[in-house]
């Protein structure tokens, strides 16, 4: 029901958009402009069909991967350049200005109206063209001796599926292996939708090694794509384990880590309730939850790092002010990168793929490399 919605609004902007410019270009553009909607609009709708029924019919005949991103491309592209217009129509019909005034913000409306062209392709260049490694030191109050400089490799929301390609995720364990990891962690969201290539998703992980195995969580979108047992017999097979709410323990030197992992926790739940009493106070407890807003419940029950993923980095971030804004900042305070409270700390991954939009400006895929260090 949000494809279809969300197509409805874009093909309606399509032809306002359209409607508009042809007013102002006159003949001979004029009939263009007025007949192109209904050349584009049906990629609209084919797009978020596309989208939509393989989750409700479950038929992987209807998943054509490039003709739904060209469809969700499209209406992003005509939607934002349809407010530009009317923005500056807005901006006209209020201000008293004079005609050059209103020339040159004509003028400047029409460079304005190419931009999300630009946006849009740019940010979906970005999301496709690679991961990045990043290395965090994560400084740890308190830190067993034989776990200062214990190496932590972190994959997350791979999203795999028609706009992200299993060749990031080859990158991406390429990446991780280099580094000859402890330990590696998978925090979930390897798919987005049922009919996914789940499968093709674990084959791809499956060559990760480390010191100590290869562990993870399941996120919102094995949910989504009821894919939560097939997620973690599939890693299972794979020499992968997911902790869906229990933990093992792990030893390094003299050091003892007790690693739990707790499926996705819904906003506004009884955070962390099936593993409140799993947390050891005579070990290094290290928590893998998909979502990080439940890092203070963490900390309130004794979990000593926390890593998480599923912001995507905000997927879309902007520099205002010396701060960065994006839209998972209005639902959760813990976005990108390391947090602390209490002397307890949480790392949330950037992870490598996109949801919604296959676009990412300013948060480029990323591979996790986080050393842990003693203060």
């Amino acid at each position: 029901m949000t494809d279809s919605i969300a197509a409805l609004i874009a093909v309606a902007a399509q032809f306002l958009l359209f409607r508009s410019l042809a007013g102002r270009a006159g003949s001979p553009w004029d009939r263009r402009l007025r007949t192109a909607p209904w050349i584009t609009s049906p990629l609209i709708m084919t797009g978020a069909v596309l989208g939509f029924t393989p989750v409700v019919m479950g038929s992987p005949a209807w998943n054509l991967p490039w003709l739904r991103a060209a469809g969700v491309l499209v209406a992003m592209v005509t939607t934002g350049a349809c407010l530009i217009e009317y923005a500056f129509r807005a901006i006209v019909r209020v201000a008293p200005v004079s005609e050059p005034r209103r020339e040159f913000l004509r003028q400047g409306a029409n460079a304005l109206i190419v931009s999300p062209v630009a946006f849009t392709g740019y940010g979906a260049y970005v999301a496709a063209s690679g991961v990045a490694p990043r290395e965090v030191r994560l400084e740890i109050r308190g830190l067993p001796k034989d776990l200062d400089g214990l190496r932590i490799a972190q994959i997350t929301d791979i999203h795999l599926s028609p706009y992200v390609n299993v060749r990031l995720v080859h990158q991406a364990v390429g990446m991780a292996n280099e580094w000859r990891p402890n330990l590696v962690f998978l925090t979930g969201d390897f798919v987005s939708f049922a009919n996914d290539p789940l499968e093709e998703c674990l084959d791809a992980l499956a060559p990760l090694r480390s010191g100590a195995g290869v562990f993870g969580c399941l996120g919102n979108h094995e949910i989504t794509a009821d894919a939560e047992t097939e997620a973690t017999n599939g890693a299972a097979r794979r020499g992968m384990r997911i902790l869906r709410n229990k933990g093992t323990e792990l030893r390094f030197g003299d050091a003892l880590v007790n690693l739990v992992g707790v499926d996705y926790q819904r906003k506004g739940s009884d955070y962390l309730r099936r593993v409140a009493g799993l947390a050891r106070p005579d070990r290094f407890n290290i928590l893998l939850s998909h979502n990080p807003d439940v890092f203070p419940r963490a900390v309130q029950l004794g979990y000593d790092l926390t890593i998480s993923g599923h912001t995507h980095g905000g997927q879309v971030t902007v520099e205002y002010l010396n701060q960065y804004v994006n839209v998972a900042k209005f639902y959760t305070p813990y976005v990108d990168g390391r947090y602390e409270l209490n002397e307890k700390a949480l790392y949330v991954s950037r992870g490598l793929g996109t949801i919604g939009v296959p676009v990412r400006l300013g948060v480029a895929p990323e591979v996790s490399l986080i050393r842990l260090c003693a203060t």
